[in-house]
């Protein structure tokens, strides 16, 4: 009798192939977006140049940036069967379906969304990112009962993306913290959503497939899902004093804990410092010393206990919620993050294309005779 082969459930540890787009060294603790620290990148960049370095392997020059910065600026307003997709669909419906959806009109609304030449791959992409802000934005606001507003040319990607949900101009130091966390969310190698998207476009399907099959991945609570239940366990927690107890029972119960660990990093998450600064400095702004008591005691408990470090998630739930975002927005937050992750993997993918197509070992009954009927 033949050895059974080895499985690695959930391809943990297995490489599958080669990515020039992002280094995660769990080893150094250390994320690289095309060569650059992670950390300096949101400290020093737009997320616009952030996204072009992920298309393009380099930051763009002066007069490329110039030239995205006018072409996403005159993108962003939705085409109005867009807007009817995401009108004529419940407001009780989960805000990733609606941005799934509205995805899918863009590609269905595109003439050219099977050309898979790079040029075209690239103008989907900038498109893509110049309109999930406004999906995001309208569809938080639709159900609040508010109308629509309308993106405007003279703001950058940030400031019009907070403009869209809330109706004003936000402060300079929630335009930086949102930034931040655009640019710590925007890649992270081959991760499940992007995995998907690799896997769609590995069979010649358009970008615009791939992105819609990755939202659907990205909408699981084990991936995406993970910074809308941090706001939960906030939220049943409720007092900085209940921490302790919470913990224990949640414990007890071997309820999985979200915000808390992770599939690559052992030693914490490299985003997380830069993440939790950001959030304390909204914490700060906002006047929630309560919400930052809580964060620290259950950091502190998660770490006694089970020695198990935050994620991304962890810091970014807190601070999208003081910043207005409802909590099922979180996850399309990301999307309009992870956008430029995605559509770079997808290009990549098809520039050394090969057909996805693992194994399986086959544990059922043995071949068997069909009984008459």
């Amino acid at each position: 009798m033949s050895e059974a082969p080895e499985i690695y459930k959930g391809l943990a540890g297995v490489p599958v192939d080669y990515t020039a787009i992002s280094r995660v060294n769990p080893d150094t603790n250390t994320l690289l977006y095309r060569g650059y620290p992670v950390q300096d990148l949101a400290a020093q960049r737009s997320f616009e140049e952030v996204a072009w370095l992920l298309w393009y392997g380099e930051l763009p020059t002066p007069e490329q940036l110039d030239a995205f910065v006018e072409t996403e600026r005159s993108e962003r307003a939705l085409a109005a069967n867009v807007r009817r997709s995401i009108d004529d669909l419940p407001v009780t419906s989960h805000p990733m379906d609606v941005v799934r959806t509205a995805v899918s009109v863009i590609g269905a609304n595109d003439p050219d969304a099977e050309d898979n030449d790079p040029e075209q791959n690239l103008r989907k992409s900038k498109l893509l990112f110049a309109q999930l802000p406004a999906i995001v934005a309208y569809d938080q606001r639709r159900r609040q009962g508010l109308p629509l507003i309308e993106p405007r040319d003279d703001l950058d990607y940030s400031r019009n993306f907070l403009w869209m949900t809330f109706g004003e101009e936000a402060p300079e130091d929630v335009v930086t913290a949102f930034r931040v966390s655009m640019v710590l969310y925007a890649e992270h190698s081959f991760n499940a959503s992007t995995f998907t998207a690799r896997v769609v476009a590995s069979t010649l399907s358009d970008l615009y497939s791939s992105v819609v099959a990755a939202i659907g991945a990205l909408k699981g609570p084990l991936h995406g899902g993970a910074n809308e239940a941090v706001m939960r366990t906030f939220g049943e927690i409720g007092t900085p004093d209940n921490v302790d107890a919470w913990l224990e029972d949640a414990l007890a119960r071997k309820a999985k804990i979200m915000g808390f660990g992770h599939r690559v990093y052992k030693n914490g998450d490299s985003r997380v410092p830069t993440m939790r600064a950001s959030m304390v400095k909204m914490l700060e702004h906002y006047d929630r010393p309560d919400l930052l008591e809580m964060y620290e005691k259950l950091e502190a408990g998660m770490g006694e206990k089970k020695n198990i470090k935050p994620n991304l998630d962890y810091p970014a739930g807190p601070t999208y919620h003081v910043m207005g975002f409802e909590t099922e927005t979180f996850t399309p937050l990301f999307v309009a993050s992870r956008i430029t992750g995605w559509t770079a993997h997808v290009m990549e993918q098809l520039a050394a294309n090969a057909l996805i197509r693992p194994l399986a070992v086959y544990n059922g009954v043995d071949q068997r005779e069909l009984p008459e009927a």
